[in-house]
């Protein structure tokens, strides 16, 4: 039986890391993105060359529903396969304010969509893998969160009530997926110095506050979550369920 990795949002930041990391462990790769050209795709399946694993990075939207369907479908006709490692490092919401005077406020449309992108789709990912039996006992599900589900930054209001539901559905799914042996968690990264971090309004000062509250003075590293991913995914057992997993430094405990 080949393993297989699934990354919503593999293509840069923690997405991209936890990649990396899995390949070093022998788990075969397959990730989605957006935004990337294929010029840039192609540079970036480059670092995985000295990996004997497969590797394909496909350009989807991973709340398409069609889309969950035909990727679920191209997983199953690879053969005797377990998804040991579903992660959802999708990070794509709206960034507004929900009361204001002198702005843009969110809307309906807005976050509907981030929580659709950032907490739903987890679930409807687990569903769909589910059903087509892909994931088997040892399979992981892992959902990307952040402290700003219960801390408030700036503009993050959309954002942070889907933080806060990722980490209700993880803690559901471990639940319902006990008794066929996967596990489901939520990792709770420090400050991340990603793409994804520099659009937060605020930003800026979320970084400098940071660095001066992590005992290792320095912010978190996307490599910091890949390596935690990989030894995650060296476990068979699904003892280590329902849980939010701090990868931050000792950041959260002192700021």
């Amino acid at each position: 039986m080949n393993d297989w990795a699934l990354i919503l949002g593999g293509s840069s930041g923690i997405g991209m890391a936890c990649a990396k990391s899995l390949a070093e462990n022998g788990i075969n790769i397959y990730a989605l993105y957006l935004r990337k050209k294929q010029s840039q795709i192609d540079e970036i399946k480059k670092q995985f060359s000295n990996y004997n694993v497969e590797v394909i990075f496909k350009k989807a939207n991973a709340s398409n529903e069609d889309n969950i369907k035909e990727i679920t479908n191209e997983l199953k006709s690879f053969g005797n396969i377990r998804v040991k490692m579903l992660i959802h490092s999708v990070a794509f919401g709206a960034l507004k304010k929900m009361i204001s005077k002198d702005g843009a406020v969110l809307n309906k449309k807005n976050i509907d969509m981030t929580l659709d992108v950032m907490c739903n789709n987890l679930v409807y990912w687990s569903q769909s893998l589910y059903s087509a039996n892909l994931l088997k006992k040892g399979s992981q599900i892992i959902g990307m969160t952040s402290s700003g589900g219960r801390k408030n930054w700036e503009s993050y209001g959309a954002v942070s009530l889907a933080k806060a539901g990722l980490e209700s559905a993880c803690r559901q799914l471990s639940i319902e997926l006990a008794k066929d042996g996967i596990a489901v968690n939520a990792i709770q990264a420090g400050v991340t110095d990603t793409p994804a971090l520099r659009k937060i309004p605020g930003s800026d000062n979320m970084i400098k506050n940071a660095l001066n509250n992590n005992p290792h003075r320095r912010l978190t590293k996307p490599e910091d979550i890949g390596e935690i991913i990989k030894m995650l995914s060296s476990y068979e057992s699904s003892w280590m369920t329902g849980n939010v997993i701090r990868v931050d430094g000792g950041e959260d405990i002192t700021g």
